[in-house]
């Protein structure tokens, strides 16, 4: 499985940006998909995640409530969009890949065993 994320930029606070990853690979549609970010000095963090059934998770109520997960398996593309962006949100946001076949996510990282490159999320004030 190969990710390509894509979608990060520049934006204020309060601002919205939406991220894709796209996948290549015959499982994708089995794959438990989930997004990271590692902030400037922090280690890497689930964001949310979502499973082939369509079930989600994420890591606070805080990023519930303003972040969405999607995914769309005809394209094999896993989307996050971001509204009401703050700065703590500056961040390289991963996209990665469970390719288990489990139901369910899980929001470690040793779960996931392929990554994309990342996509740099910056939120000015």
């Amino acid at each position: 499985v190969q990710l390509q994320a894509s979608g990060g930029g520049l934006v204020q606070t309060g601002g919205s940006l939406g991220l894709s990853c796209a996948a290549s690979g015959r499982t994708f549609n089995r794959n438990t998909m989930g997004w990271f970010r590692q902030g400037p000095g922090k280690s890497r963090e689930f964001v949310a995640g979502i499973d082939w059934t369509g079930g989600t998770v994420y890591n606070t109520d805080s990023v519930k409530a303003r972040f969405t997960i999607s995914r769309d398996n005809a394209k094999s593309m896993v989307y996050l969009q971001l509204n009401s962006l703050k700065a703590d949100d500056t961040a390289v946001y991963y996209c990665a890949a469970d390719s288990s076949g489990r139901i369910g996510v899980g929001m470690s990282a040793h779960r996931y065993d392929y990554w994309g490159q990342g996509t740099l999320v910056t939120v000015s004030s």
